[in-house]
């Protein structure tokens, strides 16, 4: 027989605001922002705003002649996490800022 894990869905605005850690516990910061590519038939997250900057951008502040951008090294990669729900983001150990 078949076995079929129950998957959790979750709304991108469901990831705003939860903190996120290294698989061992170091702080990253929390998420301000989400990141994603829109194709012909999907939305494909790519990346978090972390950083203390991404605050920012959420509220709007983004303009390319303001010096409020968020820089890249605000940005964790999607494919660096490991686990995200409720309680939070956990990314690879290693992962930084980029």
């Amino acid at each position: 027989p078949l076995v079929r894990e129950a998957s959790l869905l979750m709304r991108l605005s469901d990831l705003l605001g939860l903190s996120v850690d290294t698989e061992s516990g170091e702080r990253l910061g929390r998420v301000h922002d989400v990141r994603a590519e829109l194709t012909s038939n999907e939305v494909r997250v790519t990346g978090l705003v972390v950083g203390p900057l991404g605050i920012l951008e959420r509220l709007g502040f983004g303009d390319p002649k303001s010096r409020a951008l968020v820089r890249s090294k605000d940005i964790v990669r999607w494919s660096a996490v490991v686990r995200a729900d409720r309680r939070g983001v956990v990314v690879r150990d290693g992962t930084t800022l980029k």
